[in-house]
């Protein structure tokens, strides 16, 4: 009879949003699309420059080669309008967009997290003071947050901790790598406003649980109810909204690049490229087509990741 038993092995919650996961098709696409940009963008700047010698800043000396040219065998996606290799320019422009989406969601996880997270449990007054401080906040338009702190902080102004940092990593006087990490600075500060509203709103309903009652009678403090019970209970949501906030921000970014607020030359990302391409649509049409098509594909790419995860993540969407 005990040979008979047949020992069915249960499933962790995590293998389990896995495999729903991979029977999303959009989403499985959406993490080949994002995985294979990701290599082009991490190895496809050094492969250019060894294979043709051109750089995302290489500007022809001859002076019939300064201007745009098609596509071709030479220039895959052919040139802008002083000569530079689009294609290298297209792959340090994903760098450059990308790092924004992941550094700014990174902060409004780390600031927009810790402060909800701590209202919600807290509750009473604070929860009230704390909440009112980011409605007044939402009330004032973020991109306006944003342009100005560019405008007030950008050029002569820049911070001194942030002309430190782009020294130390571009050289003396790299203006173009400061208005980057003022920007990522920017962004991150207007990003985590609703990031602290989900989470407070996940942490209201599980603060007072039997595990949450369970660890407070044990004498755990309020920060390791907050960090080590509560926050990582909450994190199905988070991850979600996480994943959808990282094209918001490539799509801030790309328009602060067409009011001239955005990465500066010699870098460029994908919105500054856009923005380029557009004054010659009519007759450079490429300069448009090729950094718009991968910024959408990517930001596709992103949105469909997000909706798998978080159709993977919710216990109401499980099929028994």
């Amino acid at each position: 009879m005990v040979a008979n038993v047949e020992i069915i092995k249960g499933v962790s919650l995590g293998r389990d949003a896995w495999k729903r996961l991979l029977r999303n098709k959009l989403a499985v696409f959406g993490m080949i699309v994002i995985g294979v940009i990701l290599i082009a963008i991490i190895i496809g700047p050094a492969l250019v420059a060894r294979l043709t010698g051109y750089t995302y800043d290489f500007i022809p000396t001859d002076s019939t080669l300064v201007r745009a040219m098609a596509p071709s065998f030479k220039h895959l996606m052919g040139t802008d309008d002083a000569g530079r290799d689009l294609l290298a320019r297209v792959l340090q422009g994903g760098r450059i967009s990308l790092m924004v989406g992941v550094i700014s969601t990174t902060v409004s996880l780390i600031v927009g997290v810790s402060y909800g997270a701590t209202a919600g449990y807290l509750g009473g007054r604070i929860d009230n003071l704390m909440m009112r401080i980011v409605d007044i906040l939402y009330s004032i338009p973020y991109i306006l947050i944003v342009i100005v702190l560019l405008s007030v902080f950008g050029g002569p102004s820049t911070p001194d901790w942030i002309t430190w940092l782009s020294t130390k990593l571009g050289g003396a006087g790299n203006q173009g790598l400061s208005q980057i990490f003022l920007l990522f600075f920017a962004l991150g500060l207007v990003s985590w406003l609703t990031m602290a509203r989900v989470v407070r709103g996940q942490i209201l309903s599980l603060k007072n649980q039997e595990f949450v009652l369970a660890a407070r009678a044990t004498g755990v403090s309020t920060f390791g109810i907050i960090f080590r019970h509560l926050v990582p209970n909450a994190l199905g949501p988070v991850i979600v909204y996480a994943t959808l906030t990282v094209p918001s921000v490539m799509l801030t970014e790309a328009f602060l690049s067409f009011l001239g607020l955005g990465v500066q030359a010699p870098y460029a990302s994908w919105g500054s490229l856009a923005s380029d391409g557009i004054k010659n649509i009519a007759i450079f049409p490429w300069q448009l087509i090729f950094p718009g098509v991968t910024m959408a594909l990517t930001l596709f790419s992103l949105n469909f990741l997000g909706d798998g995860l978080r159709d993977a993540l919710d216990p109401q969407t499980r099929k028994f």
